[in-house]
């Protein structure tokens, strides 16, 4: 394993750069598909230590309303009380309490994921993929990750049963983060 130091160089605070980067979710349809969506506007930060990883944090704040599966009538559903209650609830919520070197280029985070009105505690592991100065010259890294969660665990618990058993949507939601940010001046 490589030691921690191998990232000194990428110490600083970083801005996620929303243009660049996905938040999205899958979920299990009709128990038969997969239907992948993504939430379009959010925001966040994170600062790495990159001698010592467990003194880094993040943050993300996801506009609820921004939810995007590429159907309509879905997304409207998805923002209504049976699901995402947008106009009670307008953000998601992501506040590092935790960072673990894993690996080489791995890394667990853990945080207080804020859905709705309850907050409970994830971990999301991460691999770097690499840096690089950008056309610009800002100086640009990027992590992937993801984790799975129960949404009714969130007080999103709508749901209708299928004829031939199971039901419409899948409790485990895979959240998937592809990040890019720019180190900040």
């Amino acid at each position: 394993m490589t030691s921690a130091t191998t990232y000194a160089h990428l110490t600083g605070t970083y801005t996620i750069d929303g243009s660049h980067s996905r938040i999205g979710f899958v979920a299990r349809h009709a128990m038969v598909t997969k239907v992948r969506g993504s939430f379009n506007e959010f925001e966040g930060s994170f600062t790495l230590d990159g001698e010592n990883p467990a003194n880094s944090s993040a943050n993300i704040t996801i506009q609820t309303k921004s939810v995007d599966t590429r159907n309509a009538d879905r997304d409207g559903h998805l923002r209504a009380n049976d699901f995402l209650s947008c106009d009670e609830f307008p953000t998601i919520t992501f506040t590092s309490t935790g960072i673990t070197q894993t690996g080489e280029d791995t890394f667990d985070v853990t945080g207080d994921l804020t859905v709705k009105d309850v907050t409970k505690s994830v971990t999301v592991p991460f691999e770097f993929g690499g840096s690089a100065k950008d056309p610009f010259g800002n100086d640009r890294v990027g992590f992937e990750g993801s984790t799975s969660i129960n949404r009714s665990d969130y007080n999103v618990k709508f749901n209708a049963a299928l004829e031939t058993g199971g039901v419409l949507v899948s409790d485990k939601i895979t959240l998937e983060f592809e990040i890019s940010a720019i180190k900040n001046a």
